[in-house]
């Protein structure tokens, strides 16, 4: 089970990172949870990765910086944004550079299992 594909989430609202963990987990997926963007960064599941679901606004390094990081590593991981403050021209630039989905919170969790599904079926 540890080497399973997971689903990462990077989120520094611990309440918000381990509600979506159980929710992917409830789907039968692995969730591999994340306080922020550098210990993802720094994981060896970034390789083991079906999909990311990432909060827009963190500390540090924001989940745009880890979006661009990721392209730049050669790492192609399908993103879902989340955030609290869906502002038009973030949405656009995340889109742009590739993100699978952008939500904004509070999030119908049956929206995020449904850019799960679509992604899983894509790859």
């Amino acid at each position: 089970m540890n080497n399973a594909p997971c689903i990462s989430i990077v989120d520094d609202d611990k309440p918000c990172r381990m509600a979506l963990g159980s929710l992917v987990r409830s789907f039968g997926y692995r969730p591999c949870l994340f306080a922020c963007a550098e210990d993802f960064l720094a994981s060896p599941d970034i390789d083991n990765t079906l999909c990311l679901i990432s909060d827009v606004q963190m500390p540090g390094m924001d989940g745009l910086d880890l979006q661009r990081k990721l392209a730049e590593a050669g790492h192609h991981i399908p993103i879902i944004f989340i955030t609290a403050y869906p502002k038009e021209t973030v949405r656009t630039r995340a889109v742009k550079d590739g993100a699978a989905g952008f939500l904004a919170k509070p999030y119908n969790a049956q929206a995020i299992i449904d850019c799960i599904e679509h992604i899983v079926s894509k790859g």
